[in-house]
């Protein structure tokens, strides 16, 4: 569920298991919907009661309920909302829906980890107007964050804003809360992006760890508050990431497809919490395939209830980039490092040449009417 690089990323985990796929999304312009492993399923929505119409009239259409892999936050909610219904068409683990709305708020995930002890950067959420005096309890620089992401996603948001001083952060909040829903302020935790890890899992029945990985940031764009541009595997955090991360899934109730972002903070010498992926596959899902944990795939066998595959090793170190459009820091990968990218691949080329060539035109197209439309209404008013 969901065609973007994500979902791309996904879609290529498991067809090199031979998996059969199905690829459902609303823009037949996303490049998972051209990889050449897939067949392409257009709905008309993410959100709500038509989403689920939609699905259950696919479902319809296999002989058994196949397994459902969500790449999206729309149609994480969209899927707990009306799981009674896709639930006799389709096989999939999700948290209760209360604990998926709590993680999925940054607000609630750092209510609950506060409450169980979890590190967490000081932090104080921000509804209203009247809250902004809360912003003189927090330390200088931070960041500014919408609560829900689903905001960001549907662009009526920034995804995050830094702010280095209490003044800045007064203007930046009340520009924020023009705009439906809460936004919560975070000291910055200081370190360059190379400081940033996250901790990938599939928990299925009864709890059990079905896969998991530890990996590292290299680069974000943007730099500090960005999504993944580059990224390796980290082994040298794995002991203490993932047991952290599964002892926060435990207390949690937490079960299916997730992930935890953490940043080692250089002041205090220790990893913190920075934000969860809850009931879907997150951004940089196919770093974790590419070195040898394949956890799209081990969470399809576990729902059919096929035996578990061993990891594979990688001999060749390799790093996971975005775009082509991403530089590699040489002094952060090694020499011996494979570089490879998300869109493109020898063997599967067309969602590269659908991203390069026909979006990054159509995108200069839309920006060369923007231009001239903006150009023709000054001479209107001139």
């Amino acid at each position: 569920m969901g065609a973007s690089l994500n979902g791309l990323g996904v879609a290529r985990s498991l067809a090199c298991a031979r998996v059969p796929l199905v690829v459902v999304d609303t823009k037949i312009t996303r490049s998972g919907m051209w990889c050449r492993y897939v067949r392409a399923h257009y709905i008309k929505s993410l959100i709500g009661k038509a989403f689920a119409d939609d699905m259950i009239e696919l479902g319809k259409k296999f002989k058994q309920p196949p397994v459902l892999i969500l790449t999206e936050e729309e149609a994480v909610h969209a899927v707990s909302e009306n799981r009674e219904a896709l639930a006799n068409w389709f096989r999939f683990r999700l948290p209760a829906d209360s604990t998926v709305k709590m993680l999925c708020s940054k607000a609630g995930f750092h209510d609950f980890a506060l409450k169980h002890d979890f590190p967490v950067p000081r932090s104080v959420t921000i509804e209203r107007l009247s809250d902004l005096e809360y912003l003189s309890e927090l330390r200088y620089p931070c960041v500014l964050k919408p609560d829900d992401k689903r905001n960001v996603l549907r662009g009526e948001r920034e995804r995050a804003v830094r702010v280095d001083s209490l003044s800045a952060a007064r203007a930046r909040a009340i520009a924020m809360l023009a705009t439906p829903g809460g936004i919560i302020a975070q000291e910055w935790i200081e370190g360059p992006d190379s400081n940033i890890y996250f901790t990938l899992f599939y928990r299925g029945s009864g709890g059990s760890v079905i896969s998991i990985f530890t990996g590292r940031k290299v680069l974000s764009s943007p730099p500090g508050i960005g999504n993944t541009a580059i990224c390796v595997a980290a082994p040298e955090a794995r002991e203490v990431l993932e047991s952290l991360t599964l002892s926060f899934a435990e207390r949690a109730g937490f079960e299916g497809m997730g992930s935890i972002e953490y940043k080692w903070d250089d002041n205090r010498r220790r990893f913190v919490m920075v934000e969860p992926t809850v009931g879907r596959t997150d951004w940089q899902e196919e770093i974790a395939t590419l070195c040898g944990v394949n956890i799209p795939l081990a969470a399809y066998r576990h729902e059919l209830g096929l035996p578990p595959i061993p990891d594979q090793s990688c001999r060749v170190p390799v790093a996971w980039r975005a775009t082509f459009a991403d530089r590699v820091p040489p002094h952060l990968l090694g020499e011996r490092t494979k570089i490879v990218d998300g869109y493109f691949r020898w063997s599967d080329p067309v969602p590269a040449l659908q991203f390069y060539g026909l979006l990054s035109a159509l995108r200069r197209l839309k920006r060369a009417w923007n231009v001239t439309m903006a150009l023709k209404l000054l001479q209107v008013k001139v």
